[in-house]
């Protein structure tokens, strides 16, 4: 046979077996896995979780030795943690669509090092500008390459559970806030604030070993192969959709007092009158019944008793009036009070808050499908990025007026009660007039709500759905 026939019956023979293999070696299982590595994932997401917002929320306890050793105003301090929230939430899209290119294992991992990078910036600060690079912009940054990609990853790995998936990913940051806030108040009294900043940055380091846990999975309905534009990674797409865009509007909304507890609940407690321990127990309450409300609300929402749009509505305005309650309550007589009218309130808000957290997330697969999920998390972070950006400043302007944090909680919370009402535009949040057939097991790239409103809601149960109505 010649050289140049022989050849020629190679390359098509390989060029019709190469492909054969990559599709075995590439083979979709039929859905998510909804447990196995899921559960590690879930792990992961935890610690990831608990080292971002869990931090954050205990960070509060270091604003007033920031602002007695810069000689500065609450305001001005709030800025810190403000500007990390914001930055890490405004870019969440880019570490979305950095893990749509390049997967979220790597993303997360260079994202630990950012974050631990910044608190070590931040510990030989010399002014507030240097805390504002060092927490909140570069830590900051590296906090955004790691929520969304983590939580993102873990909505693929479940489908009947994913919502208590969620949930036990999301109670890393009430069990951080239970372990940081006195570990935090210990370090700042025993190597002040400069020391306990360097020990946060060694800490924040295990982020990256979590990233390394995020195993990839291929789903059906994944794009077959990467963005061809940045716009197109970001995933700005998904806002031509009716739902998505409604709850976008009701999350950045809410997004505007939600994050006001994380940065002034220590400092609120120290103006009512309670000593720098009581204020760490007022933190640890709330943390409590953080924790335990998201694994609870995530077992509620997959039965699929309650559409999962309802539940947001109602838990977003319970949230808002937790909020209220922590504004409302009185002084306590002296530091040595244990300060029960505002322990009640604090459990009550993080009870409702925490029961809030994983229906956010846990709504985005019906949303906008699996194959997207990783996309709209970050999306949904940036546009809280807008409240938490303006929500903590204006707490401490309104302090810094008044005098107190009472017309701080009470302003806060009327963003949660308005993001809340809004909500009620989703598909199933509100009842309706006669019963609806009950619609068959959608694909996964499609979601489980429709626009079309005569649908009714599947819960990701599929044969657990939950028969609403409609008009």
């Amino acid at each position: 046979m010649p050289g140049s026939l022989k050849e020629a019956l190679t390359w098509r023979l390989l060029s019709q077996v190469v492909p054969l293999l990559q599709a075995v070696m590439t083979h979709k299982p039929a859905g998510p896995p909804d447990g196995g590595w899921g559960w590690v994932v879930a792990a992961a997401a935890f610690a990831v979780n608990g080292l971002s917002y869990g931090l954050l929320r205990s960070l509060g306890l270091a604003l007033p030795d920031l602002a007695e050793h810069f000689d500065r105003s609450a305001q001005d301090t709030a800025w810190v943690s403000a500007l990390a929230l914001a930055v890490q939430q405004a870019a969440s899209p880019v570490g979305s669509a950095l893990s749509t290119r390049w997967g979220a294992r790597p993303v997360v991992m260079v994202g630990g090092v950012l974050t631990s990078l910044g608190f070590v910036f931040s510990a030989f600060a010399r002014s507030l500008l240097h805390l504002y690079l060092g927490l909140g912009v570069l830590a900051g940054s590296g906090w955004a390459l790691v929520f969304a990609p983590a939580l993102g990853t873990l909505s693929r790995y479940f489908s009947r559970r994913r919502v208590l998936a969620v949930g036990l990913a999301l109670t890393g940051n009430g069990a951080s806030s239970l372990l940081l806030a006195p570990a935090l108040q210990l370090l700042l009294d025993n190597f002040g604030w400069r020391g306990a900043l360097l020990l946060l940055g060694a800490i924040t380091l295990h982020l990256t070993p979590c990233g390394a846990l995020l195993r990839p999975l291929a789903l059906p309905g994944d794009p077959l192969g990467p963005p061809r534009s940045p716009l197109a990674a970001l995933g700005l797409g998904l806002f031509t959709r009716r739902a998505f865009l409604v709850f976008a509007l009701g999350t950045a909304l809410v997004g505007g007092g939600y994050f006001v507890p994380y940065v002034h609940l220590a400092p609120h407690a120290l103006d009512r009158g309670l000593g720098g321990y009581g204020a760490v127990l007022v933190v640890a309450v709330a943390a409590v019944g953080d924790a335990g409300a998201r694994l609870l609300c995530g077992w509620l929402a997959d039965q699929g008793w309650v559409p999962l749009p309802r539940l947001l509505a109602m838990f977003g305005a319970l949230t808002g009036l937790g909020l209220l309650a922590v504004g409302l309550v009185p002084v306590v007589g002296n530091e040595e009070s244990w300060g029960g009218p505002l322990l009640a309130a604090a459990g009550a808000y993080g009870l409702s808050a925490g029961s809030y957290a994983p229906l956010v997330f846990g709504v985005l697969p019906g949303l906008v499908g699996v194959g997207g999920v990783v996309q709209a998390t970050g999306l949904v972070m940036m546009l809280m990025s807008l409240g938490g950006l303006l929500g903590p400043p204006l707490s401490g302007f309104l302090r810094d007026e008044t005098g107190d944090f009472t017309a701080s909680f009470l302003v806060c919370s009327s963003f949660i009660l308005s993001g809340s009402f809004i909500y009620m535009g989703l598909p199933s949040a509100l009842p309706s007039c006669r019963p609806a057939s009950r619609p068959g097991t959608l694909p996964p790239e499609r979601g489980e709500l429709l626009p079309n409103p005569q649908v009714a809601l599947l819960p990701p149960g599929g044969p657990h759905s939950t028969l609403d109505s409609t008009c």
